[in-house]
């Protein structure tokens, strides 16, 4: 069905040689005749799962033989096979601040942020250890997002507790809070439906102040962990599900988000968390 109406929308191009052999060499995989209000409701209560989508006239056996292939995101380490297999340098090397990187699957516009403030960023493989991030003399620490679930990621989480122990700011951001809780012998959950895309409200309980974010996290940290624990405290809750999305040390001066404050083109609601840790640098 939208096959047949792409073509008829394109039909006025037919004169154009160049462009209708351009349309019949793109392959666009899409689903019909199903009722999508049907497939939400059951999303909604079943959860987040694989599926599979196949435009090759496959027998069903088939696709359901390759749909059971794909492994389990839990205890799927991705971080690893997106990170960046050389370290590298943006910004001003005359800089007075140098933050180190961990790179899990970091996304442009957070180190175009902390560049914009000033800052000279080393990116470094997510399997760098401490001593090499030692080697640069950061005055900061960043730990990024990234995909896949953060409980296999042993080596990453020994790193953090070294960072921790030197006592130097230290800023993550979605897959960097789930592993800064797990430094802190916090544990992480796989969400029955994660977040995604913009809009989400997520209040700041340290001014009160309600931010719209944009998420992209299928897991989280354990809520009734944070709130037990002496040392680390809620700093942003979601207004819908009352999930963290934000916690900081209260004896070191490291803190995360679960949502992306350098979201692009928005919302910048949460640019202020670049700003904070800067201000943190500066003053340490």
């Amino acid at each position: 069905m939208i096959g047949r109406n792409l073509e008829r929308q394109y039909s006025r191009f037919a004169a154009n040689d160049s462009l209708q052999d351009y349309f019949e060499k793109q392959r666009i995989v899409a689903i019909d005749g199903i009722d999508t209000r049907a497939l939400v409701i059951h999303i909604r209560q079943q959860g987040a799962m694989n599926c599979i989508i196949s435009s090759a006239g496959l027998p069903l056996e088939e696709l359901q033989a390759a749909l059971r292939a794909v492994p389990s995101m839990s205890g799927l380490d991705l971080a690893s096979t997106v990170s960046t297999r050389e370290s590298y340098l943006l910004g001003d090397m005359r800089s007075d601040i140098r933050i180190a990187v961990l790179d899990f699957g970091i996304k442009k516009n957070i180190l175009n942020c902390m560049v914009e403030r000033g800052g000279v960023v080393k990116v470094f493989n997510a399997a760098a250890t401490f001593d090499e991030l030692e080697e640069f003399a950061p005055h900061g620490y960043f730990i990024s997002n990234g995909p896949g679930d953060p409980e296999p990621l042993h080596y990453a989480v020994k790193t953090i507790k070294q960072i921790l122990h030197v006592n130097r700011p230290l800023f993550g951001i979605c897959l960097g809070q789930q592993l800064l809780a797990l430094a802190n012998d916090l544990p992480t959950f796989k969400m029955h439906h994660g977040h995604r895309g913009l809009n989400h409200p997520v209040q700041n309980l340290i001014t009160g102040k309600c931010e719209i974010t944009t998420q992209n996290h299928g897991f989280g940290v354990d809520a009734a962990a944070v709130r037990a624990s002496s040392n680390v405290e809620i700093t942003h809750v979601n207004l819908d599900d009352d999930s963290i999305e934000g916690i900081r040390l209260r004896d070191r001066p490291a803190f995360s988000v679960q949502y992306h404050p350098e979201s692009t083109p928005g919302p910048h609601d949460s640019r202020y968390l670049f700003d904070e840790f800067f201000a943190m640098m500066k003053n340490n």
